[in-house]
């Protein structure tokens, strides 16, 4: 899925789009709050890191306007640690959650992922679809007791698929989250190729389909066909 960081502090803001980019997530980031409101025009997030003190607009402003945009994005804010008032303004203001810095990288991606699981009506970090298990901070799929070797970005497109089991996924939805919006979108079958890629592993020779293909619309992950 795809991620927003907007911190001024360098060293932390490049940490941390790092550590998100190695777990299969994409990553945008920037230092400053006049960028970051472009960027929040121009592309589709499902969750932003948003510091309160910025350069051009503030944390809070920019909040305020994914609000007034009623998104389903998950918010976290990131704030100094004698900014109370802020932190209360932020909750307030629709922030889903606050990290105090300075913060460890660890806690700052468990944040990420149980906001992602949240956002989806989740709260159990293990997701299971029939005998298909998801460890969404292992980062492991597992189908009747086998374990799945999938890439990073083939990790991605199947949570992304059971966090929506029983929903249709439209590309346009898989590309949206799964790609950075500087890609040629039109280009190429890439959205197909990496559906057929998973495919194979996911329902491999002997397994039950569970994922499914409706012809003009997109992809369900479920155990019944469709």
């Amino acid at each position: 899925m795809k991620i927003l960081i907007v911190e001024d502090y360098g060293p932390l803001r490049l940490s941390l789009a790092r550590r998100l980019t190695e777990a299969g997530f994409v990553v945008q980031h920037t230092a400053d709050g006049n960028e970051a409101s472009w960027l929040l025009q121009e592309d589709t997030f499902a969750l932003a890191v948003l510091d309160i003190m910025l350069p051009g607009r503030s944390g809070l402003d920019l909040l305020c306007d994914i609000r007034s945009r009623e998104t389903d994005m998950a918010v976290l804010l990131t704030t100094a640690r004698d900014a109370i008032e802020d932190r209360v303004q932020g909750l307030d203001l629709g922030a889903d959650d606050y990290l105090v810095k300075p913060f460890a990288l660890d806690e700052a991606m468990a944040r990420v992922r149980a906001l992602l699981r949240r956002r989806f009506g989740r709260s159990n970090p293990v997701l299971r679809i029939g005998d298909l298990s998801i460890d969404t901070v292992a980062r492991e799929a597992t189908r009747a007791g086998q374990r799945i070797d999938l890439t990073a970005k083939e990790f991605a497109l199947l949570e992304l698929l059971a966090l929506r089991t029983g929903e249709i996924v439209s590309r346009g939805d898989v590309w949206e989250q799964l790609y950075d919006f500087n890609y040629e979108r039109g280009a190429s079958n890439v959205v197909d190729v990496f559906i057929s890629n998973l495919r194979k592993k996911v329902d491999a020779p002997g397994w039950t389909p569970l994922i499914h293909t409706r012809r003009g619309q997109g992809y369900v992950l479920q155990t019944r066909s469709v």
